[in-house]
């Protein structure tokens, strides 16, 4: 590990460090203490010699904002968001500790939150120091988003992004998190699926197994299995038929979980059904609501919805004649990196900021890398950290220049 260490240039070396300590702070669900990530935040702007403003709007859930200051301050503005939060981890699985942010002699970085997104926002913060360091000044300024709960609640950016203090911010375009890849591209998420989750209630007749009772829930879930299959196979088949469509063109539809059922021998009167529905960006949400319930409807009586998420239409980010996906592609095409543009299958805080009509792109400038987000073992290699800051090194100019 010190080789590794000591063959880096002093502010090669600084990265990695301010990095290693970032992931030493467990920022870890459920019941996150936020406040040493702040101090360590506030120390790291002073030592960056630009401002950060803590936003407390709620207490236990604050967003930290850096401020690198533009030149023209009536242009709209460029954010960096990346997350505080991690999810948890199971010890046992690990072969270093979780936030010991240990470096092997392959020069491995582990620690949870390595690639999901601690790195990044290093990287942010890094590649304004060198830029500053060289005298760049921007156009746009540029703000640099720290913010909590986007793993697993809803108080972080999704809330942050309704108040005054965001609006007055007057964000133009944002970066945030994409995933890491195996190959020798990049991943440019332009837009997200919505998520449905919900659980179907079908209640029915009770009594004794001996007997053959009438509109029992059994009879209603087998319904619903089969339409719900049959729906999931139509979506299976478009990408069986069709070799151009990829898996966000498509909506999936998984069944997570059953329940109900108080002993063998007698029949419930309550079963459940829990689904879990990516819906493809272009889909007729309404139309599939108005299926489901036609479904709940045929299956019986009683039958009735409960949703956990329920999401409208997902926007996406318009790439054609975007000046700012063209200084990303300026800059990939400088480093000779391939851009693969997808849509993310999962959720990340960026929905929030198209929701708000702010093109938004999720990179994660990391190639040749297993993908380890939310896994044992999760780890970044220090040639892959190095590479990444001199991409926002190329990138935050551009993107601020526009």
């Amino acid at each position: 590990m010190s080789q590794i260490l000591d063959a880096l240039s002093p502010l090669d070396r600084q990265a990695v460090d301010k990095f290693r300590e970032y992931l030493r702070i467990p920022t870890v669900h459920p019941d996150i203490d936020y406040e040493p990530c702040i101090k360590f935040l506030e120390q790291y702007a002073r030592d960056l010699g630009i401002p950060v403003k803590v936003y407390r709007n709620i207490p236990t859930k604050p967003v930290a904002v850096f401020k690198w200051e533009g030149k023209e301050s009536g242009l709209s503005t460029i954010m960096l968001n990346g997350h505080m939060d991690v999810v948890p981890v199971y010890r046992d699985k690990w072969t270093y500790e979780p936030f010991g942010a240990e470096i092997d002699d392959k020069g491995y970085i582990y620690g949870r939150g390595a690639q999901d997104m601690k790195w990044i926002s290093i990287l942010y913060l890094e590649a304004i120091r060198r830029l500053k360091l060289d005298g760049v000044v921007p156009k746009r300024t540029v703000y640099v988003f720290f913010v909590p709960d986007e793993e697993y609640g809803e108080l972080g950016l999704r809330e942050f992004v309704k108040t005054k203090e965001f609006r007055n911010l007057n964000i133009g375009f944002g970066l945030d998190e994409g995933d890491s890849s195996p190959n020798d591209s990049y991943i440019a998420y332009y837009g997200e699926k919505s998520c449905w989750q919900f659980t179907i209630h079908c209640p029915g007749q009770t009594g004794h197994a001996s007997l053959i009772l009438k509109n029992t829930a059994g009879e209603k879930v087998r319904y619903l299995v089969d339409k719900f299959s049959d729906f999931r196979r139509t979506e299976e088949k478009k990408l069986e038929d069709d070799s151009s469509l990829k898996l966000w063109d498509v909506t999936s539809v998984n069944l997570t979980q059953l329940g109900g059922g108080v002993q063998p021998n007698v029949v419930p009167e309550e079963l459940t059904l829990t689904y879990d529905v990516r819906i493809s960006p272009g889909t007729n949400v309404k139309d599939l609501e108005r299926k489901i319930n036609r479904w709940c409807k045929e299956a019986g009586d009683g039958i009735w919805l409960e949703y956990y998420e329920k999401e409208a239409q997902r926007p996406i980010t318009v790439l054609e004649n975007s000046p700012y996906w063209s200084a990303l592609a300026k800059v990939a095409e400088k480093r000779k990196i391939n851009l693969e543009k997808k849509v993310c299958l999962g959720a990340t805080d960026v929905r929030f900021l198209r929701e708000m009509h702010i093109p938004a792109i999720g990179i994660s400038p990391m190639r040749f890398t297993k993908p380890l987000a939310h896994d044992h073992d999760e780890c970044v290699n220090v040639r892959a950290f190095l590479e990444g800051l001199q991409f926002y090194y190329d990138l935050l100019p551009e993107l601020a220049n526009v």
